[in-house]
């Protein structure tokens, strides 16, 4: 099978949960020749310092306004990431006050602790963003490091 030999089955399960939900509509062969592993806190650090991608949390704005977002992250809700990636650049730049980010673009997603990330990934892949991938550790692993920096460098 193409699939496996590109990704390991057990790989496209542990994405989409299933097998039967990695096939159903997704172009899986552009989903698994592009996919990239998760994204590690120093990795992202680096990311948002070089300003090479851009940032989706896509927790509700309540739980942003309730315990914070990593600095350079927009705010595009799980429910709202399928419509916003479809928008057209005007639209987008008036909700979301940012550029909308091209196909090519790099885009990491984020959540609280990564299962809402995985699912705005596979949003992105299936829309064809070929460069998306998601911060599994969420804000909470963003917030504990953090900390954990903050209190080093006193």
């Amino acid at each position: 099978m193409v699939l496996q030999r590109l990704l390991p089955w057990s790989t496209c399960r542990t994405v989409f949960g299933s097998a039967e939900t990695a096939l159903w509509g997704l172009n899986c062969l552009n989903f698994c020749t592009t996919i990239c592993e998760d994204v590690t806190y120093k990795e992202l650090k680096n990311l948002l310092k070089s300003k090479k991608i851009m940032l989706i949390d896509v927790r509700e704005p309540w739980e942003i306004h309730e315990s914070g977002k990593i600095p350079g992250s927009v705010n595009i809700p799980l429910d709202d990431v399928w419509e916003a990636l479809q928008m057209n650049p005007k639209d987008f730049k008036e909700k979301y006050k940012e550029v909308k980010p091209s196909k090519s673009d790099s885009l990491v997603f984020s959540c609280l602790a990564g299962v809402r990330s995985k699912k705005a990934m596979v949003t992105a892949v299936s829309l064809r963003f070929n460069s998306a991938q998601h911060y599994a550790g969420g804000w909470k692993e963003w917030a504990t490091y953090e900390l954990s920096e903050k209190k080093q460098e006193n």
